[in-house]
């Protein structure tokens, strides 16, 4: 059962345990129908139209020496080239260097993490002579969130355009030479989503135990219940995910073998070890930085980011049913670049041989004996497999053999 079934089993549980709390007591079915309908009137969470949920940058450091901000979790300048975009959609941070005429390499992160957790594979790829660009989903990290709008292909890919735009330099005008574009869980399913609409301006796709192609089987009645809209008030759903990612702690054992992992771990899987935790080096600049803190941080410190988190698992590219269309769109893509000549396919942008999907053997969360045979599939077979032996953490743990991997694929 994958990480969003999980996730909403754990809620339900919790709904069922803290009738203290909630109080549904019901006799009957026509008791049940009246208190939730009062629940859902009493609990109705409607943002308003057009609010913004602000980032710890405007909630947070304003009341912070800057001694107190450098030694947070998670710094304000926690990697190189920061910088804040205003947006119709909030402030998005971004963070990008490296050499202005080496190969670009844009990173999108995953559902739980900041873009930190791909910082020490940006600088590995810098090391080797790249320009790299990392920014914090909506809700995530320093970036705002717009609680009136869903967190689904429209708004990630809007937000990749918005961020590349804010460059000093051309990430997409003619002669920029194109990027590679690098995906990661989530944002792994955000990237291949991105290309299938705008394989023009990359020279390369590597998703990272990416979203997108799992399983409706996966799924269960809970889970279908839990995260439709209206079934649960807004208020009533948002403070039991909340109280889950609060409750820590975020650095769980990863599961072995065939054990199924339960909801807590299901939300942690993006957390290294606490082994591996102990040994990453992401920020440069902020060697004490590390995951699991940075995301607990966040998690208590970021207005938006519950109701990101919550959009994101009702929205985003996360399940094969929603995304199946969106995948066989680039497979066609690619296919019909076979036929094209050198000239054309460099003219067209992305091509077969530039696509790669890496993963961990251990992986609980996006399992390679599913994804394997269905990318396959619904990329026509223009798409290459790697593997790394670790879990679903490995772009933070394993991040100096993970840019050797990307930057042979650039070459």
């Amino acid at each position: 059962m994958s990480w969003y079934s999980q996730t909403a089993d754990f809620l339900s549980d919790s709904f069922a345990n803290h009738q203290s709390q909630i109080p549904l007591l019901a006799a009957t079915g026509a008791a049940s129908f009246t208190l939730g309908f009062l629940l859902r009137s009493i609990g109705s969470d409607s943002h308003t139209e057009g609010k913004i949920l602000h980032s710890p940058r405007s909630t947070v450091l304003p009341g912070l020496s800057d001694e107190e901000i450098r030694a947070l979790p998670l710094p304000a300048d926690v990697l190189p080239g920061a910088r804040d975009v205003s947006t119709p959609y909030g402030s998005i941070r971004a963070y990008e260097w490296g050499p202005e005429d080496g190969p670009k390499v844009l990173f999108v992160h995953g559902i739980t993490t900041p873009c930190i957790a791909l910082g020490g594979v940006a600088h590995a790829l810098v090391d080797r002579g790249c320009r790299v660009m990392l920014f914090d989903l909506f809700g995530r990290g320093y970036s705002d969130c717009p609680s009136d709008l869903p967190q689904d292909d429209r708004l990630f890919s809007t937000q990749i355009s918005l961020a590349l735009n804010s460059s000093p330099i051309s990430w997409t005008g003619a002669g920029s030479g194109k990027f590679c574009l690098v995906g990661y869980s989530l944002g792994g399913g955000i990237a291949a989503s991105f290309a299938s609409f705008f394989p023009q301006l990359l020279s390369s796709l590597v998703l990272l135990a990416p979203s997108g192609l799992i399983r409706d089987s996966q799924i269960s009645f809970q889970s279908r219940f839990l995260y439709s809209r209206g079934l649960i008030p807004e208020k009533v759903l948002g403070f039991l995910v909340g109280r889950r990612l609060r409750a820590g702690p975020l650095v769980t054992p990863k599961p072995k073998g065939n054990e199924k992992i339960d909801a807590g771990a299901a939300l942690t899987e993006e957390l290294p070890s606490t082994g591996a935790a102990g040994t990453q080096i992401l920020s440069r600049a902020y060697p004490h930085v590390a995951v699991p803190t940075a995301v607990y941080w966040q998690v208590n410190n970021h207005s938006g980011f519950v109701h990101a988190f919550m959009s994101s698992m009702r929205f985003g590219p996360i399940l094969c049913q929603r995304q199946w269309d969106t995948w066989a769109r680039l497979g066609q893509f690619l296919t019909a670049q076979r036929s094209r000549s050198p000239q054309e396919q460099s003219k067209h942008g992305l091509t077969g041989d530039k696509v790669q999907i890496i993963c961990g053997v251990d992986d609980s969360i996006i399992v390679k004996e599913e994804l394997a045979p269905d990318a396959t599939d619904v990329l026509e077979g223009n798409v290459e497999f790697k593997y790394f032996d670790a879990g679903h953490e490995f772009p933070s743990t394993k991040y100096d053999e993970l840019a050797q991997q990307i930057w042979d694929l650039l070459d």
